[in-house]
């Protein structure tokens, strides 16, 4: 059974959404029957598809911590999508006790269950919006009261561009986040890479993200995923499948990165 009622404002239980898809390959009850269905498709096409998602999950824990220790005390995740475990602000609190910490997501299923989670953590706010608006987030009044734009910010993009068709469209909103960030703030961003185009679970996958709310899923060369990144100095390892950055295990740290294959690449990179 699903944790969420069809009832909410806004939300079309018919329409399959990326943040309960994704909640669903994580394992979560915040879906409707849409979108585990549309989900089981993917996995069909992709069975190693929950473990990616788990592994981009554990990716922005690593990054997360590793931000926190370097001193940034500030986080701004656009596209959150659904609370679960190891959230940024319980990553970043565990480390910096009073991080500031913004979740921006324009699902209102996402941010009733934010909202909720944070009624009683005054560091952290979830707001609506959109990462196609980019100039409106950054604008945002609950955005700019609780963050200084002046002081390192880590930014956070995980499989979310992806949904955003255009290249020169999707290069623009990363240069509008980027543009306030002060020196030593960190962005995060994982997306979908292919290294061909036309391959058939590619174009299967997208078929199926087509009858989603975004009604796309773009899969970018890791040169446009690259892109995102000029300027910026590349924490090692570098643009790497999710699961090869900084692995925890003997066993996968000794595991060749392998980008061959399509999947979902990650890198963080510091603002100089």
């Amino acid at each position: 059974m699903s944790a969420v009622e069809p009832g909410v404002a806004g939300v079309d239980p018919t329409v399959p959404s990326v943040a309960r898809m994704y909640d669903y390959y994580l394992g979560g009850k915040d879906n409707f029957p849409a979108d585990r269905a549309a989900a089981e498709k993917i996995i069909a096409i992709v069975p190693e598809v929950r473990e990616t998602a788990r592994d981009n999950r554990a990716f922005i824990g690593k990054a997360v911590r590793l931000m926190a220790e370097q001193g940034v005390r500030q986080f701004l995740d656009i596209g959150a999508g659904l609370p679960t475990q190891e959230n940024v602000h319980q990553v970043a609190q565990r480390i910096v006790p009073d991080a500031r910490v913004v979740y921006v997501d324009n699902d209102p299923i996402v941010l009733s269950h934010a909202r909720a989670l944070l009624a009683d953590n005054p560091h952290t706010t979830a707001v609506r919006g959109d990462i196609t608006e980019p100039a409106a987030v950054l604008a945002d009044p609950e955005v700019t009261g609780h963050l200084d734009f002046g002081r390192p910010v880590g930014l956070l993009a995980s499989a979310v561009l992806h949904f955003v068709p255009g290249d020169e469209r999707t290069g623009d909103i990363v240069k509008t986040l980027r543009a306030p960030l002060a020196r030593g703030s960190h962005v995060l961003i994982s997306h979908f890479f292919t290294p061909d185009a036309d391959d058939p679970k590619v174009r299967a996958g997208q078929q199926v993200y087509s009858s989603t709310k975004p009604g796309a899923l773009i899969a970018r060369p890791l040169r446009r995923i690259a892109a995102f990144f000029d300027g910026l100095s590349l924490l090692e390892p570098g643009i790497v499948p999710v699961k090869s950055w900084r692995p925890d295990s003997d066993l996968d740290r000794q595991a060749p990165v392998d980008l061959s294959v399509p999947g979902l690449v990650g890198a963080v990179g510091r603002v100089p």
